[in-house]
């Protein structure tokens, strides 16, 4: 599927320096478009820890089924990534595809079978070829490198027009650690959790426990906070392993002062990965920012965030550059969650539209009307019953994500 560069997409993927103890190789293997780099292993060295978010659906794919049981062990060798296949909807037959897959990369690494873990995204309900997987593992093994990360990003794309990767690094007891994390995701993009796929390692020492907390605390203000289309994948993956090649203080509190340079680089980098999705959301010309205020509390602001970023009407609207905030009053009222109608205010751009439940007196148009025209679209909201605040990212909806949609299994 030949696919047009997002005009929302970055300048180019970021230089991403080896993270000592993780190694990466990709290779072609034909799971359904010939010739497409479309396999991904990560191989890390010998006690790396291991957290992980996975999606709620209930409709999940065998390799969530797989990772949820392996994440209890906290020890991690290897992921192994297919796309072109979710191997979701595929019953017992794809449940044997991953334990074959497990199975001989365990086999080939030398370690135990829990500490794989898989994951595959694409189409659903079709049986995925393992075959051509595990026949690989011999040469993505030789192919082994530190340098990686490029091409690791690539081969996770399915309707993703960009790779997608982010670095940081911070401090922990003085001594320099590096996160690196790639992810994969434009459509089929809704909080539970939102990221498709996403792989964040980094080289410090952090106990299994702690980066668990890390991580869900981190997914639920990054890639649970975006959406493009509502629908949440059978398939959404976040991993994060720590290979501890940095001797750093071993913290065993998530809260601990000693961990806040850490824990703000990773939420960082999270949200850089989260944006960019959004940003190759399918068929999506704007990025949009919505920030609720005046809630209840903030899961209330959340929520009323996320109906108006996925209320159809508001990004049709961001579309076609309508500054058209009657859509987003509708998305308030129905959002469920108290509001109050004669205290609401709503700006765009900047510029208070409506104040205390009605438009403001002698609003001038023509300043939102040219935020409305650019890329980068912001929209806040006061409900005013309380204290509650949250931001969500969104996109707007186009025709273009009809075209792709439309053609997406063939």
């Amino acid at each position: 599927m030949g696919l047009k560069l997002s005009p929302l997409a970055p300048a180019a993927f970021p230089v991403m320096p080896v993270v000592d103890g993780v190694r990466l190789a990709t290779r072609a293997c034909g799971i359904k478009y010939p010739g497409r780099t479309d396999v991904l292993m990560m191989v890390f060295d010998e006690g790396t820890t291991i957290g992980g978010v996975l999606t709620r659906s209930l409709t999940c794919s065998a390799a969530i089924d797989c990772c949820k049981k392996h994440l209890r062990s906290g020890q991690a060798r290897a992921v192994i990534v297919n796309s072109g296949n979710s191997n979701a909807f595929t019953g017992r037959v794809g449940e044997e595809s991953v334990a074959r897959t497990v199975e001989a990369t365990a086999a080939e690494l030398g370690c135990r079978p829990e500490e794989i873990f898989v994951a595959s995204t694409g189409v659903i309900g079709e049986p995925l070829p393992d075959q051509r997987i595990t026949s690989a593992l011999g040469a993505l093994k030789a192919d082994l490198d530190g340098d990686a990360w490029e091409a690791a990003a690539r081969a996770i794309m399915t309707t993703d027009t960009f790779a997608k990767g982010a670095v940081r690094s911070a401090k922990i007891d003085g001594k320099t650690v590096t996160i690196n994390g790639i992810a994969k995701g434009s459509g089929m993009i809704a909080p539970d959790m939102a990221t498709m796929l996403s792989f964040v390692a980094t080289d410090a020492a952090i106990p299994a426990a702690v980066l668990q907390t890390l991580i869900s605390r981190g997914a639920d203000q990054s890639f649970n906070a975006i959406t493009v289309d509502s629908d949440t994948s059978t398939s959404d993956t976040l991993l994060f392993c720590a290979t501890g090649k940095v001797d750093n203080e071993l913290y065993l509190n998530a809260d601990a002062p000693e961990l806040a340079d850490f824990v703000s680089a990773l939420n960082d980098l999270l949200q850089d990965l989260a944006h960019q999705i959004v940003r190759d959301g399918e068929g999506a010309t704007k990025f949009v920012t919505v920030a609720v205020t005046g809630a209840e509390s903030d899961l209330a602001a959340r929520r009323i965030g996320l109906t108006i970023a996925n209320s159809p009407l508001v990004k049709t609207a961001i579309a076609g550059e309508d500054a058209n905030w009657g859509r987003v009053v509708a998305a308030v009222g129905k959002s469920g969650e108290r509001a109050d109608r004669d205290k609401l205010s709503i700006a765009m751009g900047g510029v208070t539209i409506a104040r205390d439940g009605q438009r403001v007196e002698g609003f001038d148009e023509t300043p939102v009307a040219a935020h409305m025209k650019g890329q980068e679209i912001d929209i806040t909201v006061d409900v005013g019953v309380g204290q509650g605040r949250a931001t969500v990212w969104t996109c707007d909806l186009t025709h273009g994500y009809i075209d792709i949609n439309a053609d997406y299994r063939s």
